[in-house]
């Protein structure tokens, strides 16, 4: 992988359509007109050491760099939209585990029928797309047979398909689980592994058409949290993204196609966990959607001393610092909740 360079938006400014007059003061992310931002920080690695700069927005347009400028017109490029929806405005998707050893709810719908039921509440609450996943993937997790993890959810996307009227998306790192789920109606994939866990995720993605979530992970459930480690966490997840697209691409898959997801709590420590948060408007320039999936993880609890039910307020606040870095994608436990939340901030 060649050298790093990495355009870090910062400063927001307040909601607000951008006027024309105004354009060039502003760096907006996505095509959007909120958030917008007034500076950028560059940062440049390479074998001499990390160096960061911070410009205004009308200093990085006037930069004569050509690396800046392609980074700069991947980072405003409207994105396009996903199993039908537009990213004008932050998405939720909302988690549904079928499986008995969830971290956030105990297993409380391994059951078709409470899988289902809980599925559609999450869309009556406001979700715009449903993630349905039948291996957990949390700390310490052992993994499950292929067969074993169609048994769980091909069952309940059967009945969405019928009953739901968003997206539906499947959580699996199996390219047979991708291309029956996909078969039978789901429109996008998740895979916690960026395609690499399956050697034949690419292919199978490929082929199906769907887009797909590539999440940072360091190691496999079982291992992760042993003891993470990073030159930088924040470059190493950028330049980790920078690699998966350009397989993706290789394989037939566009970056149009592509969601990243640097995958808070897979391998990464507290500190780990917190860089990231505090920089995720760095990726939007790799000109892909970008998701967040903080709900009730870990590193709240290790802030609050709260356990995974009692985490909805570090959860909320972790979706809003998303969404105030231009976030398009946010994977919750609580829709409604998370709803009402983001109403307030794009009100305000």
């Amino acid at each position: 992988m060649e050298d790093t360079l990495a355009i870090r938006p910062i400063a927001e400014l307040s909601n607000g359509n951008i006027a024309a007059d105004d354009r060039a003061h502003r760096l907006a992310v996505g095509g959007r007109g909120e958030p917008s931002f007034a500076a950028a920080e560059i940062i440049a690695r390479d074998r001499n050491g990390i160096r960061r700069q911070r410009l205004s927005a009308r200093e990085l347009r006037a930069d004569p760099d050509p690396r800046l400028a392609k980074l700069l017109a991947q980072l405003e490029r409207p994105r396009a939209a996903i199993a039908g929806l537009s990213f004008d405005a932050p998405r939720i998707m909302g988690i549904v585990n079928v499986t008995p050893d969830s971290f956030a709810d105990g297993g409380r719908y391994f059951d078709t029928a409470a899988a289902v039921e809980q599925a559609l509440r999450l869309e009556a609450e406001g979700a715009d797309i449903l993630d349905i996943g039948g291996e957990s993937t949390r700390p310490g997790a052992a993994g499950i047979d292929v067969e074993e993890e169609c048994r769980r959810v091909l069952p309940v996307i059967d009945a969405l398909r019928a009953q739901a009227r968003v997206a539906l998306s499947i959580d699996t790192r199996h390219s047979e689980v991708m291309r029956r789920a996909t078969a039978a109606g789901v429109r996008l994939i998740n895979d916690v592994s960026a395609l690499r866990h399956d050697p034949s995720s690419l292919a199978t993605v490929a082929q199906t058409g769907a887009p797909v979530v590539l999440m940072h992970a360091q190691g496999d459930p079982a291992t992760m949290q042993d003891a993470p480690c990073y030159a930088d966490v924040v470059l190493d997840v950028y330049d980790f993204f920078r690699e998966r697209i350009a397989a993706s691409e290789a394989a037939g898959i566009p970056r149009s196609r592509l969601i990243l997801d640097p995958g808070i709590g897979f391998g990464k420590t507290l500190a780990h966990n917190l860089a990231l948060l505090a920089s995720l408007s760095l990726f939007h320039a790799l000109g892909c959607v970008v998701m967040l999936g903080a709900s009730r993880k870990s590193f709240i609890g290790h802030l609050t001393g709260t356990p995974a039910p009692d985490r909805l307020p570090g959860s909320l606040a972790a979706a809003l610092l998303g969404a105030a870095q231009g976030v398009q994608i946010l994977r919750v436990h609580d829709v409604a909740a998370t709803r009402q939340a983001l109403a307030v901030w794009q009100g305000g």
